[in-house]
Parts: C-alpha cells; sequence; structure tokens
C-alpha cells in the first residue's frame, strides 16, 4: 500500500490526502464516527509526522493498535491490516543492503520437520512410547479436516507441564529453541484401507529419514523388535554395523545411531536428524547458511561417491568445528541435543541438467512434506531471501493463511518461515483472510 514514491510525495507537495473510502484506505476502520468516508487535510509540517506514525509503528501484533500523530489530528485506532502495512514499509526502509546481515538479525532457528501420517494414535504410540518423544501440542482444524500433532524430545529432568492445544502450548512451541517433529493428520485416512503415505528413498526421492540417537544400538533395536516394529536394516545386517533402519506405523525410515561418549544425554533416545537428498552442494549449503545454519560435519566418500552434510543452528556463543571433516567434528555432532539437518550429496548430480528430485509434495508421491524455521520476522526474512535468489511455494499475503510463507529451497524443498512468538496473545503464527 506504500511506496518509497510516496515520502518523495511528502517532501515535495503542500498536504496530504488520506481516503478512507472501503475499498483503499487502510484507516477506515478505526477512524471515528463522522470521519468515515471523507478525505482529512494535513499540513506540510505533519505530513512526515504521519509517515513517521506509520514507520514506527511497533508490529508485535496484528490486533488494533493505536498511535498519536502529534498533530491536531483524532487519535486514531489502525486495525491489523493497517499495522501489517506499516511494518511493510518500516522493513522496506530499515532493509540492509546486505540480506545476510538482515538474515542474522532474524535469528532463524530449524523448528521442524514435517511428515503426513495415516493414523494419528499409532504414530503417537510410535513417537511417545518407543521412541521417548514427548507432545507438546496440538492444533486442530477440523475447518480443512486436518490436526497437527508437534512432538520433540526433552531433557528427562525436564518435566512438560502444558496441556497440548492450550494457549500455554502454543507459545511454548512458536517460541521453543528445539526442533520438533510434525505430524499432519488428515480426517478419515485412517480408515481408508488403500490410503498410504510415500516414505521415500525410491527412485529421485529427495526425503531419507529421520533419525534418533542412543547409547546402545543393539539393546535399542531388540526394545524396537519386542514392541512389535519392523526393520528394513538390524544393526548388524549390511556393509555398515551398528546402525540400523526401523520402520514407523506409516513405513517411514527411521534410522537408530550411537550417540557419542560422555555425552552427557540421559535419554533413551533423542531426535537427531533429518536427511534430505540434494542435487548441488554449493548452493544447498549457501541457502542453508544464509537461515542460520552452520556446517558441524561432512563425510566424504569417493569410492562410493557420494558425501553427506550436517548442519544445525548452533546456540548463540557455540562454534561449528574449525576442521568439519575432522574427528573432532564427528565427535561434535554424536554428541549434540538436538538434531542435525543431513544433506546428501550424490556426485555428478550438480552436472545432470535434467535432473532434479522430488520433494514429497508431489500428488502421487506425498509423505514428508518440509522442514520450517522461526524467524523474528517473516516479511524482513522473505524479503532478504528473496533478494539472494529464493522463490516462493507461499509468500506471507498469499493464500488464506497469512503472515507465513513457504520458500523453496535449491532443490525444490518445501521450507516453512513462521513467526516467532506469533502474531497475538496466542503466539498464532499467521492471520485468516477475512471474509469477503
Amino acid at each position: 500500500p506504500f511506496s518509497l514514491s510516496l515520502l518523495a510525495l511528502c517532501a515535495v507537495t503542500q498536504c496530504v490526502c488520506v481516503c478512507v473510502s472501503k475499498t483503499s484506505c487502510l484507516l477506515q476502520k478505526g477512524l471515528p464516527d463522522g470521519v468515515k468516508g471523507s478525505t482529512l487535510k494535513i499540513p506540510r509540517h505533519a505530513s512526515l509526522k504521519l509517515l513517521l506514525g506509520f514507520v514506527l509503528l511497533s508490529s508485535s501484533s496484528p490486533r488494533t493498535q493505536a498511535f498519536s500523530l502529534g498533530v491536531s489530528l483524532p487519535r486514531l485506532s489502525v486495525p491489523p491490516v493497517a499495522s501489517r502495512a506499516a511494518r511493510g514499509l518500516r522493513t522496506a526502509l530499515r532493509m540492509s543492503s546486505d540480506p545476510a546481515a538482515t538474515l542474522r538479525a532474524q535469528r532463524p532457528t530449524w523448528q521442524q520437520t514435517m511428515l503426513r501420517i495415516k493414523d494419528e494414535k499409532k504414530s503417537l504410540k510410535f513417537y511417545q512410547e518407543a521412541m521417548g518423544m514427548t507432545l507438546i501440542d496440538i492444533i486442530k482444524f477440523p475447518e480443512f479436516q486436518f490436526d497437527l500433532y508437534f512432538l520433540t524430545t526433552l531433557p528427562k529432568d525436564q518435566k512438560y507441564t502444558l496441556t497440548p492445544g492450550s494457549d500455554e502450548a502454543h507459545k511454548y512451541l512458536w517460541t521453543m529453541e528445539g526442533t520438533t517433529l510434525e505430524l499432519t493428520h488428515n480426517y478419515g485416512t485412517e480408515s481408508d484401507p488403500n490410503q498410504k503415505y510415500h516414505p521415500g528413498n525410491e527412485d529421485k526421492d529427495g526425503f531419507g529419514h529421520v533419525a534418533f540417537n542412543c547409547d546402545d544400538v543393539y539393546a535399542a533395536c531388540d526394545k524396537l523388535e519386542k514392541l512389535g516394529y519392523a526393520f528394513k536394516k538390524k544393526p548388524d545386517e549390511g556393509r555398515m554395523k551398528g546402525l540400523a533402519f526401523v520402520y514407523d506405523p506409516d513405513m517411514y525410515w527411521v534410522e537408530i545411531v550411537k550417540r557419542g561418549e560422555d555425552s552427557g544425554i540421559k535419554e533413551e533416545f533423542n531426535l537427531s536428524q533429518t536427511m534430505l537428498r540434494i542435487k548441488d552442494p554449493k548452493k544447498s549449503l549457501a541457502f542453508y547458511k544464509a537461515m542460520g545454519m552452520s556446517v558441524v560435519s561432512e563425510k566424504h566418500f569417493p569410492d562410493n561417491k557420494f558425501s553427506l552434510y550436517f548442519l544445525q543452528c548452533l546456540p548463540q556463543g557455540v562454534s561449528p568445528p574449525s576442521d568439519p571433516s575432522g574427528d573432532d567434528a564427528r565427535n561434535f555432532v554424536k554428541g549434540l541435543y538436538n538434531p542435525v539437518l543431513e544433506l546428501t550429496h550424490n556426485h555428478g548430480t550438480e552436472d545432470d541438467a535434467e535432473f532434479s528430485y522430488k520433494n514429497g509434495n508431489e500428488p502421487e508421491g506425498k509423505g514428508f512434506g518440509h522442514i520450517g524455521f522461526l524467524v523474528e520476522d517473516v516479511f524482513e526474512t522473505c524479503k532478504a531471501m528473496k533478494a539472494l535468489g529464493a522463490t516462493y511455494k507461499k509468500e506471507p499475503m498469499g493464500g488464506n493463511m497469512k503472515g507465513l510463507a513457504f520458500m523453496q529451497d535449491p532443490d525444490g524443498y518445501w521450507i516453512e518461515i513462521v513467526k516467532r512468538g506469533g502474531y497475538d496473545d496466542k503466539a498464532t503464527p499467521y492471520w485468516l483472510e477475512e471474509a469477503k
């Protein structure tokens, strides 16, 4: 609604006319009785104050906010749409010429990996009872026929007392520093015998697996087998000994990995990886570094023609190992409590112009959905990433859910961008488009 040209106009004209018609004025809902539908003339000396009021308007919530223009006008109550427009103007004006610097200020943190599930009861039993995860929140969308379940690994001595689905749980979810597994359940799939999700790991599939670390892979697999879960690979099978892949109820591969000695982690399992295949490591690493991630380890297997890159959003004050290919880096990763993003590069794919991976959202191959990041300002983050060449599946003001976005990384994986702390006192990370 605003542009830099408006600033220039105000500098040279004698007045600013603010139209408050239903279709064009941002202040329409907030103007006092008797003013709506009219034109307000503001003297030249006050015009810049008016603009400054918009630029400095707080955008911490889309709820109605009021501000004083400092001129002889009534105090105006600005509706959510005006607040968001003002935030967009303020963002455009203060946008750093260095997008990377802008992104650092947004403090992006990896907050979720989303998987679609057929039967929420079976999946929750597996991830809670077998893998020791805590259900921290539930977000229900009955009007859209789906629910979201968010689970994470919490320290044994941290008792989670919030009720999933409550406002307090929502606030915890959208401000947390860790990473969740987001399980998406579409109503009715549990009773459809022909419905199943695609777990990945077939030709040109991008998503590979999630993983959990533990102290004893063999003991952990014995437990899982006794609980009735099937395996893709047991610890002593195949060429790589000492690690395993168990199937979850939707046949997603769940890797079981030995954590480092003296890690200090007391939990039987901790969520430790999401693996995605990438075509060109140079492009993918640049993208995820821009989103606040650091390469904490990398492994190269020239004989087998593939490489692994492990990334994480490290806490403030923590630096990645100086040599990501060294033993210190491998030990560093094995001792991490929060998960890493494992990017797998099969050598040569970067030179094949026709090659691409499936991202998990194709109509006939849905399973893995996306990963997501929390940021301070979705709009500012998206503008900075667009300046770096990112493309979008959904921009912040696109679709019915306003204020959140879906970027696409260099391989087309969907990357959700969510406002840390949300837009209201319930930490809702979006607002719905008003019915016309």
